[in-house]
């Protein structure tokens, strides 16, 4: 992947509706609280967990309170999943998420080129393995979060469906809309890919990678593993 110039910053707005175009492309990643962005592309509020991508020349307006914060981004070009025809606002992977708080205390604790030239190549690298999935309902956007905190439990739909406040009915039909696949089958995935991480990079047996994953039984994590990824974990162990 070439090198994208990103400058990161830590930002503030006001409730004071202001408008403007840049001359770069710019993110807007928010840390804490919502801003309320109107432009071409999309009009509503962005959340955590969401970025928001205005276009180089793109108009657009917004507000927020001065209470929230946001990680904002300016670039000079785009990596290729977000060049084309991506959403205007879409949501973040959890890595990315727990690297917007490290990006805001470093750049909050000390005046560094070098490390803030660091920083803003592995945020770019971040972004550029994002899977663009549009804006999802704020419900559902609670339930994702919830899984992904919690792989190592067992999840059951009605426990989800609460967290949503919705039926379970519901909570199905909604997040299938939204996600593009079951709620196991999200959650699955989520597993798999977080087993295959630490079985790359820790010294964990497969026996607790399992337990950290949800699985009580071994022998079925392995099956799982396997027909996922085309190898078993000991096989797939460094």
């Amino acid at each position: 992947m070439q090198p994208v110039a990103t400058h990161l910053s830590i930002r503030s707005y006001s409730r004071q509706r202001h408008g403007h175009a840049h001359d770069f492309h710019q993110l807007v990643l928010p840390l804490r609280g919502v801003i309320e962005i109107e432009f071409e592309a999309y009009s509503g509020n962005v959340a955590p967990g969401e970025s928001v991508l205005i276009r180089r020349g793109q108009q657009h307006h917004f507000t927020a309170d001065t209470e929230a914060r946001f990680v904002v981004a300016d670039m000079d070009s785009l990596p290729g999943n977000l060049a084309g025809s991506s959403p205007a606002v879409f949501s973040i992977s959890p890595p990315l998420i727990r690297y917007l708080d490290f990006i805001e205390a470093q750049l909050q604790h000390q005046l560094n080129p070098e490390l803030e030239q660091s920083i803003s190549q592995v945020f770019a690298q971040l972004l550029a393995e994002q899977r663009l999935m549009p804006q999802v309902d704020q419900r559902i956007r609670r339930v994702l979060r919830y899984m992904a905190e919690r792989l190592e439990q067992r999840l059951a739909i009605h426990e989800l469906a609460r967290v949503a406040c919705l039926s379970e009915t519901q909570c199905k039909k909604l997040f299938r809309e939204q996600v593009g696949m079951t709620v196991m089958q999200y959650l699955t995935q989520m597993r798999m890919d977080r087993a295959r991480a630490l079985l790359q990079h820790t010294d964990y047996s497969i026996q607790r990678i399992a337990e950290q994953v949800g699985y009580t039984d071994v022998s079925a994590f392995s099956r799982r593993f396997s027909a996922c990824f085309g190898m078993s974990p000991t096989r797939f162990a460094p």
